[in-house]
């Protein structure tokens, strides 16, 4: 499929590029904007507006307004409207995919994975929003009667990250509209594109003015904090770094915030001597490469047993140097750029530092030539631990392989992190595998799969990783309190 700057330009120029607040699009203060630029090539595709605290403030005052009579809702009606978002997300997957790829470098072919993929939360928690239960039972003494019942947290702050444009903002707004929960969404300065049509599909799906407002701004913390500390506030949620997550929840405690945190993620790739190799390849690029590896449960640490590390090492090298690395718009590229150069310099110091620590070089090892944040799929072997990529989330399409002699050493290298996101092991024996899935210190573990990320399923971290978890039935919990009446008959 070819596609001709003039459709680029179509798709961008018909997403709103104002602030989203009560129902309405409009400037900010001062009409102040900020530049968008294509990964690919480093120029400019638009500019959106730029926020600053008073937006933010009255994008807060909206969704307080809308709460009550939002929370007052009928539980069918909220999910009526996700399911229509579902369905509308699907019908425009070709438009999203195509902008995704334009603001953050992913390959159609990815971008379109990943509407797939973030659609799901809407349809999943469309569901989940008439499974909303409480309980009635008997005091132990026979005396009273217990009721417990579960009612929206409030209003919610959702701050979301570039690397999956669309699929990190449904899987928070999915359950927060499902739980009857009104917000203000912050998407990330160098992605907010897809977010700002995912606003105009929910408003076109049927959702009240004022549950969901939307403020952009290139000033993150002066717009957050104060938001964080207003006590109308009651949840925050947020998808980032570990640094930047620490930071927040600090600012959180002030107000006794419910608080969900995905952060940053250190995953290790498991080989063991019994693995089938074929298999563990084919995850192994799965893991690695989804989302041009920036993705925090991408394989970080490729941990693989002496015995089959030599051709392990070889055969990924084979098939990393065999992707084509190129504009996510081209027909045949497997491959686009980091998010930006500040992304592409940190790639490539990371890998500059495990070379001067003795590791080997087996593919790659460059950023790419000219315009665009490019660099190389890359495989690097006899990687020491001593190096910074065993401790630091790279974060770009680098694979560095570490080895182990026996079952408690791997263990013990994969748990040597502060981060315990996700682990992936590949293994035949059934024994092996169900011990090193409780052993391993991560909340999630792909066994003999590459791929771990599913609605239905509970994602989330421990250690530095996080808290909270984002999707399954244990999603909705995240934004909804418990209440319990005591009853005296």
């Amino acid at each position: 499929m070819t596609i001709t700057p003039e459709r680029e330009k179509s798709v961008v120029e018909a997403v709103p590029k104002g602030l989203f607040i009560a129902g309405e699009w409009r400037e900010a203060t001062g009409s102040r904007m900020h530049a968008i630029e294509d990964p690919s090539t480093g120029k400019s595709l638009t500019e959106v507006a730029d926020a600053n605290a008073a937006d933010g403030l009255a994008a807060l005052d909206a969704a307080v307004a809308a709460q009550p009579e939002w929370a007052a809702t009928p539980p069918r009606d909220r999910g009526e409207i996700l399911r229509r978002a579902f369905e509308l997300v699907t019908e425009r997957a070709d438009d999203l995919a195509l902008l995704m790829t334009l603001e953050m470098g992913k390959t159609i072919k990815e971008s379109a994975a990943e509407i797939a993929y973030g659609a799901e939360f809407f349809r999943w928690f469309s569901e989940e929003a008439v499974r909303i239960s409480g309980r009635w039972s008997t005091a132990p003494n026979g005396a009273t009667r217990l009721l417990t019942m579960r009612q929206p947290v409030g209003p919610c702050l959702m701050i979301t990250p570039w690397n999956f444009p669309l699929a990190m903002g449904t899987r928070k707004i999915g359950p927060a509209v499902a739980a009857g929960c009104t917000m203000v969404v912050k998407p990330a300065g160098l992605t907010p594109l897809t977010m700002m049509a995912l606003v105009d599909i929910m408003t076109e799906a049927g959702l009240p003015a004022g549950v969901l407002n939307l403020i952009g701004t290139s000033e993150t913390g002066a717009v957050m904090e104060p938001l964080i500390r207003d006590p109308r506030l009651r949840k925050l949620t947020f998808t980032g770094s570990t640094e930047v997550g620490r930071k927040l929840v600090e600012q959180s405690a002030e107000g006794l915030l419910r608080v969900s945190m995905e952060l940053g993620g250190n995953a290790p790739f498991v080989v063991f001597g019994d693995a089938d190799l074929d298999a563990a390849l084919d995850g192994a690029m799965l893991a690695k490469m989804r989302n041009v590896g920036e993705a925090c449960t991408a394989a970080n640490r490729f941990i693989v047993h002496e015995s089959v590390a030599d051709e392990f090492s070889r055969r990924l090298a084979e098939r990393m140097g065999a992707l084509v690395v190129g504009r996510g718009t081209e027909d045949g590229v497997d491959v686009g750029p980091l998010v930006e150069a500040k992304q592409r310099d940190k790639v490539a110091d990371i890998v500059d530092d495990a070379v001067k620590h003795g590791a080997e070089v087996a593919v790659g090892g460059s950023p790419g030539e000219g315009a665009g944040y490019f660099y190389a799929p890359t495989v690097l072997t006899d990687v020491p631990p001593q190096a910074r990529m065993f401790r630091e989330e790279i974060f770009g399409p680098v694979a560095p392989v570490f080895t182990f002699a026996d079952d408690a050493e791997g263990v013990k290298l994969a748990n040597d992190t502060e981060y315990g996101l996700v682990g992936y092991v590949y293994t035949q024996d059934l024994s092996r595998a169900l011990t090193v899935c409780e052993q391993l210190e991560t909340g999630m573990v792909g066994l003999n799969q590459g791929v771990i990320s599913n609605p239905s399923a509970p994602f989330g971290g421990v250690k530095a990783s996080g808290f909270g978890r984002e999707g399954g039935a244990e999603g909705i919990g995240e934004y909804l309190e418990t209440k319990y009446v005591g009853i005296k008959l």
